[in-house]
């Protein structure tokens, strides 16, 4: 095995991370990847660019970034680019805004665990009161024992 040829792993970390971060040494590697084979110059072009879409909110510019990739990239990247395209709007919408429905989502899921676990052992009633109590527990960030009403 040559221990000059950078693991896939490696070329990736390079890809992914800051140009500023790299070492001159990683960047020259980086180079010569590219310049061995093309097509992973475009994908760490599209990949980079996609990076500054989301950290930098640009959600406007997503379609014209899919586009680039359907038409200048192989097939894993052609792949990545379809998925946007499936809910467009709100893949926009996401990188866009700041906003999250994170924590409703989290709520949802909290009350799906509760209910799997009490799954054909009790009534809807006590559903709702153990969805109720759950909620005054996290409210009050465990202050209240389990013991209080």
């Amino acid at each position: 095995m040559r221990t000059d040829i950078p693991s896939p792993r490696e070329i990736t970390s390079w890809i992914m991370r800051p140009r500023a971060t790299l070492t001159d040494q990683q960047q020259e590697k980086l180079l010569e990847v590219g310049i061995a084979c093309p097509d992973v110059t475009r994908a760490c072009d599209l990949a980079r660019a996609f990076t500054d879409l989301v950290r930098n909110r640009r959600g406007t510019f997503l379609l014209e970034w899919i586009r680039q990739a359907e038409q200048d990239a192989k097939k894993p990247m052609n792949g990545f680019a379809d998925f946007p395209r499936q809910d467009l709007d709100a893949v926009t919408a996401g990188i866009t805004h700041t906003w999250s429905s994170g924590v409703f989502e989290g709520h949802v899921n909290r009350v799906k665990t509760l209910n799997q676990a009490m799954y054909g052992r009790a009534s809807c009633t006590l559903l709702r009161t153990r969805i109720l109590r759950s909620c005054c527990l996290s409210v009050h960030d465990g202050c209240v024992s389990a013991g209080q009403g």
